[in-house]
């Protein structure tokens, strides 16, 4: 369902090629990093010798200058073959682009090509355990002391948290001053002062290393500043609906692919002496999936054009992202059950789908958030 006219000729060649490497490199490893929790450097090394690291940057910076499509092909491939591990979208196509886009000639020539390479592997840090969706909320501070700007604070279910490298961290350079006070930081990981917590044990999405991180005095210079001072929340805000797009594109190619398992499942498996296809509840039960998915693929794809081509406003993107992450939990919910008590093992893949769709609902955004700011648009 994935083909439309959003896709050119040059982006379905890149789709075999991506097929092939995410088959080769990712998806006979992805259940021993599931039992590791976490996704070992050579990936990242490999993904990058393939050129599918940072692949919007311009080349210049070690990206290949790819428009917005290629990474959504690359990300509909991995939810294909359920490669929830690997946090390559968020660390190309999220923490890159911040760099990118407000970031200083200096910084961009020092970070952009060693994360494109795979070298150096980023995380940013936003949720805090008492701020989550509302980032006006957020307590760690970054204040100026001398020449330097001292960080304290904690964050929490940060992904890439074991692996990364380098952390963009959302601080108040202002406490008084809410949302205008608000400031990212560059933070190398090997700064004094700053530790990573536990490798946290989630639900799902289990090969993706998620941590707690915590900041006691870490010293950063002002060149660290990522974007002027009191201008992270608005840095923030432009980049959402990119991300939420990237989350809504993940969700409804995960979907597809549930939907796909299970029709060749329900083939095979006989109950009462037939298939259990033959019963009229699952061609039903099938029927509506395949409707819904069909309709909101159709609205994806309307969603990923308006980001091609630079008109995507944030209450469309919010629509995107809770509207397919709504139907992945309830459609893989009854993809699953037409499994039976088969669909509750891990050894099968509708149970990692299953438990790794739900966390959709929450991150980039709750979706209750997500009813909110399209509720203020009414």
């Amino acid at each position: 369902m994935t083909s439309s006219n959003i896709y050119t000729a040059e982006h379905e060649l890149f789709r075999d090629q991506v097929r092939k490497f995410v088959e080769r490199e990712i998806a006979p490893h992805h259940a021993d990093w599931e039992k590791a929790k976490r996704v070992p450097r050579e990936a990242w090394l490999k993904a990058g010798e393939a050129g599918l690291l940072c692949m919007t940057m311009p080349e210049e910076y070690g990206g290949q200058g790819a428009d917005t499509m290629y990474p959504i092909v690359f990300g509909e491939e991995m939810a294909r073959v359920r490669a929830s591990g690997p946090g390559f979208g968020l660390h190309s196509d999220i923490i890159a682009p911040y760099i990118a886009n407000v970031g200083t000639e200096e910084q961009k020539r020092k970070w952009l090509p060693r994360m494109a390479r795979g070298e150096t592997i980023a995380a940013i840090a936003m949720t805090e355990p008492g701020a989550g969706s509302d980032l006006q909320a957020i307590r760690t501070t970054a204040l100026r002391d001398g020449n330097e700007f001292v960080i304290n604070g904690q964050k929490t279910f940060i992904s890439n948290g074991q692996n990364a490298d380098l952390i963009v961290v959302v601080a108040k350079t202002d406490p008084k001053q809410g949302a205008k006070g608000v400031t990212l930081f560059l933070v190398e990981a090997d700064r004094e002062g700053f530790r990573r917590g536990r490798n946290l044990e989630k639900i799902g999405r289990k090969a993706q290393d998620t941590s707690e991180l915590f900041f006691d005095d870490v010293r950063v210079p002002p060149e660290n500043m990522l974007g002027g001072e009191g201008q992270g929340f608005v840095a923030l805000m432009r980049e959402l609906p990119r991300e939420r797009m990237l989350i809504a594109s993940g969700a409804i190619a995960a979907t597809e692919a549930a939907l796909d398992d299970t029709v060749r499942y329900v083939k095979e498996r006989k109950a009462f002496g037939k298939a259990i296809l033959d019963f009229q509840n699952t061609r039903f039960v099938l029927a509506e999936i395949k409707t819904e998915t069909h309709v909101c693929r159709t609205f994806v794809n309307h969603c990923l054009r308006l980001l091609r081509d630079g008109k995507l406003d944030a209450t469309t993107a919010a629509m995107a992202k809770l509207h397919a992450t709504d139907l992945q939990v309830s459609a893989i919910d009854r993809c699953l059950q037409l499994f039976g008590g088969y669909g509750y093992m891990w050894e099968y893949p509708i149970a990692r789908s299953w438990a790794d769709a739900r966390v959709q609902k929450i991150y980039g955004g709750s979706n209750e958030i997500m009813k909110e700011l399209i509720g203020r648009s009414l």
